[in-house]
């Protein structure tokens, strides 16, 4: 039993999260019982728990996931603000007289919000409250409703800033470290979270296109599960549709422009897009228009002649134009803050702000609790021995590095039916992303193909988490069978992408080979 004992405390793992125990809390409690369990039987060193303070440390230092709250930060306000019901209405009216008209806007929709918000609770439960009734009212099948309000939603784990690919970004860039020490390499390179923003943009937009040719295709043949609106939906003056769509593009190309422009790190444009989604929350409350739209100016204002003409004001040989510009990066900084404040006030009456930080916390401790007992987890799976078991087990599987990989992504497919992408990303992938790096695959390629095969997992029963966001927001005349039948093709059409990635590499590597 002793020399087995790390695949036993797997399983134990497995079991304890199938039970219903808090997954952070099962994680620490397995990996305490196993620890004791192995110094017992004398298959592990207990001092090596010593090092779990360095991981600690090492997570609450980490400056690529500091970037993590100020992502859901964003992702909350523009939620509470209603934003999506207003591009919902919008695109709705918009395409709706098209056959699959409806679900062509909401797949837009998803693609916008997950560009600009990335939760992917949120965007489900919007939809699923506002375009899914629409949708059965006219006309649509309830399982291709259901199928399509539960995919658009998971875009926002794939188009970035996605919460997965910063959390991937900094396991993959790990696990590339750890993969060049291993052949000898001590001046190692280091992956950077922009790199695979950059990466996942054309997979994303490939996979929305594979959403939308499905659609349109089956509207085409099966017209009767996806008929037009009805007429009675008036289409939206084109200003109507630039006041919905204009904002989320704006803030969508300030934040993915800075990190994949190289003008900020992912942290620093969290924060801008964190404070633009404040001013949008201000406007959709009533605030001021001329001020906010003021203090929006002086901030962009402040960041291009920052760029072009930076003041260090700490220097001491600073001459009269350098003083008078600082004096008026001073005083933009200043109107900006006025408008943040003033969308403060105008957001308070809402509680926009309360329930956008409640969420920010709840979220944010959810995953930093999981990381952290993964932490020890790994650290106590690493002395039973578990590393080398799988290093061994990958080398030896037929087909050498191919067989590898595609034994790697099924196994992730499966446990994709029962764990979140969180555990999977910080539990499974350090244990065998080094191995297939080592066996000569990209890390950028690599990451990509595993964020693919992640954002499966909200879709597939019976723990998918869209699966359970619809349906607490479905009406009750649509069944739980429903929308499990209704994402089995997209389910497919996943499959379909990680294939394309698979097959066409450049679609993941070409673009951060351009840019960085």
């Amino acid at each position: 039993m002793s020399e087995n004992l790390d695949l036993i405390m797997f399983a134990a793992l497995m079991g304890a999260i199938l039970l219903g125990f808090p997954v952070s809390f099962s994680i620490a409690g397995v990996a305490i019982i196993f620890a004791y369990l192995g110094w017992v039987l004398g298959v592990m060193d207990i001092t090596l728990l010593g090092a779990m303070s360095q991981r600690v440390f090492g997570l609450l230092s980490n400056q690529v996931l500091i970037a993590i709250p100020l992502f859901v930060l964003m992702g909350a306000v523009l939620e509470k603000s209603q934003i999506a019901e207003n591009l919902l209405d919008t695109m709705g009216r918009l395409f709706g007289q098209l056959k699959g008209g409806l679900g062509i806007s909401v797949v837009l929709v998803g693609a916008l919000l997950a560009a600009s918000t990335g939760i992917v609770g949120a965007t489900v439960v919007a939809m699923g409250m506002i375009a899914l009734p629409t949708m059965l009212r006219s006309g649509y099948a309830p399982r291709v409703a259901s199928g399509i309000v539960c995919t658009a939603g998971t875009l926002g784990q794939i188009i970035p800033p996605s919460t997965l690919l910063i959390i991937l970004a900094d396991v993959m860039s790990n696990a590339y470290q750890q993969a060049q020490y291993e052949q000898g390499k001590f001046s190692v390179e280091a992956l950077s979270v922009g790199q695979f923003f950059s990466a996942a943009l054309l997979p994303g937009l490939m996979l929305v296109v594979l959403y939308l040719l499905y659609i349109v295709i089956r509207g085409f043949l099966r017209p009767q599960d996806m008929p037009s609106a009805p007429a009675h939906l008036a289409k939206p003056a084109w200003t109507e549709v630039i006041a919905a769509i204009v904002p989320p593009i704006l803030l969508i190309f300030a934040v993915l422009g800075a990190i994949l422009g190289g003008v900020a790190t992912p942290t620093e444009a969290a924060s801008v897009g964190a404070v633009g989604a404040l001013l949008m929350a201000g406007l959709r409350s009533g605030g001021s228009q001329r001020l906010i739209l003021l203090g929006a100016g002086s901030f962009i204002l402040l960041a291009v002649l920052s760029g072009v003409a930076p003041v260090r004001l700490q220097r001491d040989d600073l001459g009269p134009g350098a003083l008078s510009l600082g004096f008026v990066y001073a005083a933009l900084a200043a109107i900006g803050g006025v408008a943040v404040l003033v969308s403060l006030f105008a957001s308070w009456p809402k509680r926009i702000l309360h329930q956008a930080v409640e969420s920010t916390a709840t979220m944010t401790a959810m995953i930093f609790a999981t990381i952290l007992a993964a932490g020890m987890f790994s650290l106590v799976f690493i002395g039973l021995g578990g590393e080398e078991r799988v290093a061994h087990i990958l080398s030896q599987l037929p087909g050498g590095p191919i067989g590898a990989l595609l034994f790697c992504m099924l196994f992730i497919f499966l446990l994709g039916f029962f764990l979140d992408f969180v555990e999977i990303s910080v539990i499974v992938l350090p244990l065998v992303t080094p191995q297939l790096i080592l066996m000569g695959y990209d890390p950028i390629w690599l990451g990509i193909l595993i964020a693919i095969n992640l954002q499966t997992s909200f879709l597939t029963p019976p723990f998918g988490f869209s699966l359970f966001y619809l349906r607490g927001a479905a009406p009750k005349e649509v069944s739980t069978g429903a929308i499990y039948a209704g994402v089995v093709p997209f389910i497919a059409l996943q499959a379909v992408g990680v294939l394309l990635v698979w097959m066409i590499p450049d679609l993941a590597t070409w673009l951060p080979s351009v840019l960085f």
